[in-house]
Parts: structure tokens; sequence; C-alpha cells
């Protein structure tokens, strides 16, 4: 059974920082591509990150560029998203997703069930 295991969400304050880990198990993730994708209730779930398997290339959302940071250990099928300068509209439900090949916004096969991140004012 594939799964995909979000942590460490939570409340912290406008220009904290918070880092979300997504752990994955079930198979190799060899060549899946990892994202990130948030979503807060009344909107539509939106891209936020993803890195590549091979190479760990990235890609960010225009709104967190220079705020958030996406890694991965392989070995641990493990990714990573540090959050820094978080700002009330960061606030979502965010969601680990893997995908084969390479990096894109869409796509994505498999799915975690998401961490709560709150951000005060």
């Amino acid at each position: 059974q594939v799964q995909l295991v979000e942590s460490g969400g939570g409340l912290v304050q406008a220009g904290g920082s918070l880092r979300l880990t997504c752990a994955a198990s079930g198979r190799t993730f060899s060549n899946y591509a990892m994202g990130w994708f948030r979503q807060d209730p009344g909107k539509e779930r939106e891209f936020v990150a993803a890195i590549s398997w091979s190479d760990s290339r990235t890609y960010y959302a225009d709104f967190v560029k220079g705020r958030f940071t996406i890694s991965r250990d392989n070995a641990k099928n493990t990714v990573y998203l540090q959050m820094n300068s978080l700002k009330p509209a960061d606030t979502a439900v965010y969601y680990c997703a893997a995908k084969y090949g390479g990096l894109s916004v869409g796509g994505y096969d498999y799915w975690g069930q998401g961490t709560q991140v709150t951000v005060s004012s």
C-alpha cells in the first residue's frame, strides 16, 4: 500500500517558520517527482513546489519563491518543505504528492492526507 504522510503543521505567527515533512512508503519512488500543494476552505487546491528525483531540480509557485524551500532525502523516501516568512495567506492544509517522471504542476498520482498550517496576524 502506497502512503504519503505529512507532518509538521501547526500554528505560527506571521513572519515565523515551519518545516513540513512527507514520509513516503509502500514502494520505491525512484524517478518520481514530489510536490507540495495547499488548499484552504472555499478555494481550489494550488501548487506550491516540486522537486525531481534524480537531480533535486526544483520549481516553485510565484507566491512562495524566496520564502519556501523544498528538499528531499531519497534514501529515506522523505520530502520536506521549509517555510519561512510565513503570511496569513499561507494558511491552508498542505498536501504532499508524488508522480512518475519530471517536474510538473499537475498529474500527481499519490496524495497524503494533509497537515494544517495556520498563520496568525
